[in-house]
């Protein structure tokens, strides 16, 4: 694998499609190529016909999964994919998505699709291993749809009410029947998800870019709480559980996961990230000669930054944009280059300036000093490192890999030692209070904990469950690698 990037990864992306005149696998796999950015691990797509289900998985980006001898054998008006990166369970095929399990009852498929993280997946997975449920995979995501095949209630109404009322965390999970699709959003509404209206059907998707590169206008983002129900009446809403004592959406949607050009909230991603550039500027002026960004991210923001300090903006990083996920491991010569792979500094603008270089966040400060010595190897005189975000001194558990407490450097160090650490002039990080106005959301809407601390609800269990996994994980790794190469 490549060296490991110093950002948040999260959890995934999530898409679903009723529409019984289109070719719902293609309009899928369209969708989940827009929701790539979400995730790079693995992807899939399940479809349903009336009467039976086609799934497809496997390893690595959407275009790399699927062929057109997969949209061929995908056949149906009803599909849910998913495009992940792991947080709860490993980056194992196991774990791909959708997860196809069998209600207990009448024997029939349902599959799902999950974007987020459960914060009670421990004591669900052993009650329900205790009914005589077998999980295939370690992500929580097969917890949700177990549960569904267990729920009791004659409708689908009361089996929500009750999956609902047993899962805490964040969740927006896209599922299908043999004859229905659902979306669902947890009560906080950590993670985004919004509906689109199709010429004689519906779309669902983690992000409203997704609708929009397929043409689909969008109707409103699912409520927190909310599930809605398409089938060939169309939609229908109904919320199973009483609405949450406080929405959580979280932050670092706004400031890095989201796409640019997606809106959450009514929010429109690309100006509330110029706004932190601009409140950067204001929060942490410099006398410097040029501004650029960290792309892609952070591109948005370092151009408010120079809006608002006068300071002219140039692009002095160029991104590879085709360097990803893969097995093949690099030989020393590049492992030394690091960050450089992804990377390449322009020499011509660089040389001789004083620099104002704009990023969403340091996690753990290991992609930063790589990226600030690229620069002074390509002439720059000073580099000041801008941050659209206050320090991250706390992990995350609804569904960001974010590290342990142990591992993130603000947690452990002094915004002057880190400044020490990633070798930059001077370095400023966003306030809370600027980086939450910058959303145009209500401040009590948000969920802050990876800067703050405090939590929207009680993440002790995964405290201890995050150690555990960090230990399990090279273990998890050997495994997978052993399963490629075919060996027992």
């Amino acid at each position: 694998m490549l060296p490991e990037s110093d950002n948040p990864r999260e959890a995934c992306g999530v898409f679903g499609v009723y529409s019984p005149g289109d070719d719902v696998a293609r309009l899928t796999f369209y969708g989940l190529y827009a929701l790539q950015h979400r995730g790079q691990e693995s992807a899939g797509i399940a479809t349903s016909n009336g009467e039976d289900f086609s799934l497809r998985t496997g390893m690595g980006l959407v275009a790399q999964v699927f062929d057109e001898e997969d949209l061929a054998y995908l056949k149906g008006h009803i599909a849910i994919g998913h495009t992940r990166y792991s947080t709860a369970g490993g980056s194992l095929a196991c774990n791909a998505q959708p997860i196809v399990v069998y209600d207990r009852e009448t024997g029939d498929p349902i599959a799902l699709a999950h974007n987020g993280n459960l914060t009670n997946v421990d004591i669900l997975r052993e009650d329900l291993e205790a009914q005589g449920v077998v999980f295939e995979s370690t992500a929580d995501s097969e917890v949700i749809a177990h549960l569904f095949t267990i729920a009791p209630g004659r409708t689908f109404e009361e089996r929500f009410h009750y999956v609902m009322r047993r899962i805490e965390g964040a969740y927006s999970v896209v599922m299908m029947t043999k004859d229905r699709l659902f979306a669902m959003r947890d009560p906080m509404g950590v993670r985004p998800l919004c509906l689109g209206r199709l010429d004689g059907g519906w779309v669902v998707a983690s992000e409203s870019c997704a609708l929009e590169h397929l043409g689909v206008p969008m109707e409103r983002e699912v409520q927190p709480g909310e599930v809605i129900v398409i089938d060939e009446h169309g939609p229908a809403s109904f919320y199973p559980v009483a609405p949450a004592r406080k929405r959580a959406i979280c932050t670092f949607e706004y400031t890095y996961f989201a796409r640019p050009d997606s809106r959450i909230g009514g929010q429109l991603i690309y100006p509330a990230r110029e706004e932190m550039g601009a409140t950067l500027a204001r929060e942490h002026p410099v006398e410097a000669d040029i501004v650029i960004g960290v792309p892609d991210s952070a591109t948005p923001a370092a151009i408010g930054y120079a809006r608002a300090s006068g300071i002219p903006y140039r692009e002095g990083l160029v991104k590879n944009r085709y360097v990803g996920r893969t097995f093949i491991q690099p030989d020393q010569r590049i492992r030394e280059a690091g960050v450089s792979l992804k990377f390449n500094a322009l020499s011509d603008v660089l040389a001789g300036k004083r620099v104002v270089l704009v990023d969403d966040s340091i996690v753990r400060g290991t992609t930063t000093p790589r990226v600030i010595q690229l620069l002074r190897r390509a002439g720059a005189k000073e580099v000041h490192m801008r941050i659209t975000t206050p320090p991250i001194v706390s992990p995350c558990f609804l569904g960001v890999d974010m590290a342990t407490k142990a591992e993130l450097i603000a947690a452990n160090h002094s915004i002057e030692e880190i400044r020490q650490h990633i070798g930059a002039d001077s370095l400023g990080f966003l306030s809370l209070e600027g980086l939450n106005r910058a959303t145009g959301q209500n401040p009590e809407d948000l969920c802050n904990a990876c800067f703050t601390g405090v939590y929207p609800l009680n993440v002790q269990m995964q405290l201890e469950r995050l150690e555990a996994e960090r230990g399990r994980e090279p273990a998890l790794a050997a495994a997978e690698s052993l399963h490629r190469a075919g060996r027992p």
